[in-house]
């Protein structure tokens, strides 16, 4: 049964779905209109794709290497972490050949590119740290379900499902806010009642993502004091190697640490048509695409993997986010404008405002 219309009135309790970029910054923005917000997250803490990994030998950015900071928005919102986020030597990123050949240096002036101390998610978690202290995010659950609240009319529930597989319910949303992947978020909305949720689902239906793998690995005995770090002299670079697109010594990044350490991540070609693989199969392929680039054939102390299955936005919505009014359903994320850190953030933010 669909939920009955009801008066386009500001939604004074809202159900956040994703707790990376997009979704934090929707909720802090909703949350101090005076909203009550709660913002569910699958994952143990906030992050999304800017999800770093702590090891004995440092830490990785397994996702978003870097940001951005074209919008004004994004700039002055920066401010509010003062100190957290540094910039990065990266804006001299080389373009190599297959063989690991520079073919195209930095070119003068281009963007900046900056990073969060001391992992990616760090700018996030700064973000998402009130709506924690004040009970607003509810972590490790994933929502399984949307569903018109029973003893609320017009309002919204959501199913969700924790690690140990027990299952909740929470009631009496006046809006659902899905900031997550198209795919994820259209197949939440494919099972919801009702001509607006089968709309936004057909809207997102044009919006194309790409898989990524990403390889981690660590020299710890390139850091012995007086012996030059490992490879090639440049920091970050892209790559037109058949498997390889980006590779990056996240030792180089602000506060990451001394011990030499690599992130390399696979194009989105070669990723889809490895999705299936086993990681360790993908591991090997991508360590030896690692050593033709960058010429390191050492062994490395750590290796370690991960499957990003909507890395990229290969086709973009077209719009800041999706927002029907008279259902109280919308969706966000960087696939609504691009596939930049901060396209996440101003589409949180232009969907909280068109709420407020």
């Amino acid at each position: 049964m669909s939920p009955k219309p009801r008066p386009r009135a500001t939604p004074r309790n809202v159900a956040i779905v994703g707790g990376g970029m997009a979704g934090v910054a929707c909720a802090r923005t909703l949350d101090r209109a005076g909203a009550t917000v709660t913002l569910f997250e699958r994952e143990a803490s906030c992050g999304g794709r800017t999800a770093s990994r702590d090891t004995p030998f440092g830490r990785f950015d397994t996702g978003a290497q870097y940001f951005t900071v074209r919008d004004a928005r994004f700039a002055k919102a920066l401010e509010t972490v003062p100190g957290l986020c540094r910039p990065w030597s990266a804006n001299a990123v080389r373009v190599l050949d297959p063989l690991g050949r520079v073919v195209e240096a930095a070119r003068p002036g281009g963007t900046p590119h900056w990073v969060a101390r001391p992992g990616m998610d760090a700018l996030v978690q700064a973000w998402a740290e009130p709506l924690s202290q004040s009970g607003r995010t509810a972590l490790g659950l994933t929502v399984t379900r949307i569903e018109p609240d029973p003893l609320a009319p017009g309002r919204w529930q959501l199913r969700t499902e924790a690690a140990d597989g027990a299952v909740h319910v929470h009631a009496g949303f006046d809006a659902v806010l899905l900031a997550l992947p198209a795919p994820q978020a259209r197949r939440l909305l494919a099972a919801v009642p009702g001509a607006p949720a089968a709309s936004l689902a057909q809207a997102m239906s044009a919006v194309s993502m790409a898989p990524c793998w990403t390889l981690m690995l660590a020299y710890p005995n390139a850091a012995q004091p007086g012996l030059p770090h490992l490879g090639p002299q440049w920091n970050a670079a892209r790559s037109t190697h058949h498997r390889l697109a980006w590779l990056a010594r996240e030792s180089s990044k602000p506060g990451r640490g001394p011990v030499e350490r690599w992130t390399a991540q696979a194009n989105a070609g070669w990723s889809q048509e490895h999705r299936s693989d086993t990681p360790e199969r993908v591991g090997a392929k991508l360590l030896k695409a690692f050593a033709e680039v960058t010429g390191i054939r050492a062994t490395p102390a750590h290796t370690d993997w991960t499957f990003w299955p909507y890395a990229r936005t290969e086709q973009p919505l077209g719009q800041t986010h999706l927002w029907d009014a008279a259902a109280g359903l919308g969706a966000c994320g960087d696939w609504c404008i691009g596939h930049r850190l901060e396209d996440a953030f101003v589409s949180g933010l232009s969907l909280a405002l068109d709420l407020a």
